[in-house]
């Protein structure tokens, strides 16, 4: 499958001469890249090979997830039946959307990785090629990813506009994969070239949660938008600007085979489709990919300055880690969780957007997803009691998000640290790194829905509140004692590759919550029958929270051949 990926991308090799690309080193890079893919390790030690098998059914399975993701693509083709090119430029957008979320949250790292920078920085290579090497590489990446994505709407195409059209698909699609990369690869050698070489991974990582929270919000907007019966009579003379997309420029490709219908106008811009990628990948190459290696190389190498701290707040987590942890061990591992979750730029990628999902995802279930209007919504708010406890658990979800991330690190090796430490429980470490979890935010969150919940609802909600909390802190440690029973950044996310576990854990984790929410929701007109949950909740908390930080050294290893 390398080969022929390889074969593919070289087919142009005269293309990428004339850009200033070595063909013959451009080739040697793309193969050692590929071959080392092969053989990243998907777990450590003596079972290693054991892994080589499953590692095969999780590829399939992984094109099998993305070809149900196509599926769903197909929304607009079939909400814009009797307006073909209105449903290509919708599908397509939609297609364009995803693939640049992709780019930015899973292949940034990708273009700006500098763990090659010995063998190729120090070598005759010049700065196109590495660049070329590197934007040809994600483009397999994205080949993998986008090949099973494509095919549901191939055979729609096929069944509804007819064979000239499945023909020329497959040209549609490619351009619509380089426009992607050419984009966000352009803004990142963009802004490489505008700010600071230090500043330049923290700006990205913040483009990657605003682009994440972004597109959470359009999922969940875009399906109530399209169910407007007005919008089958959307006509592009209605909406002019919509011309000046390039994804409608490559809808209007399928003009060529008389698929769509064929407008002067559109005629033009279905060339644009075609020079438009070619321009962005020659901008690209010939002005921001020069000086590429030693930009690189500075932003890998330069710290960002450091800011001021104040006095008092220096020493904050210290305080709240004396505050809220008895023994040493604990208060160690709250302040080894508080600090690393705040220099990881990858735990923040994953974590930072679960706090705009718990309100984006309020606002969709109980007030855009209702024919209503919005002031009838918010004026009967306060009579459904049902509410408030979605709310309140929902902010769970911000919680099991740093509880998945908190004991994964890229230098996950430092971990050593912990083994040459004298003490015999484990556990308590990994007790302060769930506190520090807790406080810094899960706690925030859940005080600013609480203090919403009490304002709408009054004081009468304030036992619902206590006893949402105990349960998420029950719902969460148990997650946490039987799912992540490692120690705080002391793994290898690939090691987490197990599908049929993971699935298991995700059914149990939402089983566990829904029967604790679906009790207290029983519970909510009787208030000594809450008082009696809250009780057993709290004597539940306490035996599972002594369980988890009485973890042993035994325990954790019986957990870690587990893995």
């Amino acid at each position: 499958m390398n080969k022929l990926l390889l074969a593919l991308v070289m087919l142009p090799s005269l293309l990428w001469k004339r850009m200033g690309a070595d063909i013959a080193q451009l080739r040697a890079i793309l193969d050692v890249k590929l071959m080392l893919d092969d053989r990243k390790p998907l777990n450590v030690g003596r079972r290693q090979n054991e892994q080589k098998k499953p590692r095969k059914a999780m590829t399939l399975l992984g094109m099998f997830i993305f070809f149900i993701v196509g599926c769903v693509y197909l929304f607009p083709l079939m909400v814009f039946a009797d307006n073909r090119i209105m449903g290509l430029w919708a599908f397509l957008t939609l297609f364009l959307f995803m693939l640049t979320f992709s780019l930015i949250t899973d292949f940034a790292n990708v273009l700006v990785d500098t763990k090659d920078k010995i063998i190729l920085f120090s070598r005759p290579v010049n700065d196109k090629t590495i660049f070329l090497s590197r934007m040809l590489h994600i483009f397999i990446y994205l080949f993998r990813m986008v090949f099973p994505m494509s095919l549901a709407a191939w055979g729609f195409i096929a069944y509804s506009m007819g064979w000239l059209a499945a023909l020329l698909y497959p040209l549609v699609i490619l351009l619509l994969v380089f426009m992607a990369l050419f984009f966000v690869n352009g803004t990142y050698l963009l802004l490489l070239k505008v700010v600071k070489p230090a500043r330049f991974k923290e700006i990205i990582n913040y483009l990657q949660i605003a682009f994440s929270v972004v597109l959470f919000s359009t999922y969940y907007l875009l399906p109530r938008v399209m169910e407007n019966a007005a919008l089958q009579q959307v006509s592009v003379n209605d909406y002019p600007w919509v011309r000046w997309f390039p994804t409608y420029w490559l809808a209007s490709v399928f003009s060529w085979v008389g698929t769509v219908p064929s407008v002067p106008v559109d005629r033009w811009l279905s060339l644009l489709a075609v020079v438009f990628p070619v321009f962005c990948l020659y901008a690209s190459v010939r002005w921001l990919a020069p000086n590429f290696t030693g930009l690189l190389s500075e932003a890998d190498t330069d710290a960002p300055p450091q800011k001021v701290v104040k006095k008092g707040g220096a020493g904050r987590y210290k305080r709240l880690a004396e505050l809220f942890n008895r023994s040493s061990e604990a208060r160690a591992g709250f302040t080894i969780a508080w600090l690393q979750t705040a220099r990881s730029r990858t735990f923040k990628m994953r974590v930072y957007p679960s706090f705009a999902y718990v309100p984006i995802y309020f606002l969709y279930m109980f007030f855009i997803n209702t024919n209503k209007p919005m002031s009838e919504v918010w004026a009967s708010l306060s009579e459904r009691s049902g509410v408030y406890l979605a709310l309140l658990y929902m902010t769970s979800f911000v919680m099991l998000q740093a509880l998945g991330y908190v004991v994964y690190s890229e230098q996950y090796k430092a971990a050593w640290i912990y083994y040459a430490s004298p003490t015999s429980y484990p556990g308590k470490i990994m007790a302060g790194a769930y506190k520090a979890m807790w406080v810094k935010f899960f706690l925030p969150l859940f005080a600013s829905v609480s203090l919403f919940v009490l304002y709408v609802w009054g004081l009468p909600a304030l036992l619902d509140v206590v006893l949402a909390l105990v349960n998420v802190m029950v719902f969460t440690l148990l997650i946490m004692r039987f799912s992540y029973r490692q120690l705080p950044f002391s793994q290898l996310e690939q090691m987490n590759n197990k599908a049929g576990k993971g699935l298991m854990r995700m059914l149990l984790t939402f089983l566990s919550v829904g029967i604790m929410g679906v009790g207290h929701f029983m519970a909510v007109n009787f208030w000594w029958l809450k008082l009696l949950f809250l009780l057993l909740s709290s004597a539940l908390l306490w035996l599972i929270w002594d369980s988890f930080t009485k973890t042993t050294w035994d325990n954790l290893e019986g957990v870690e051949e587990d893995m």
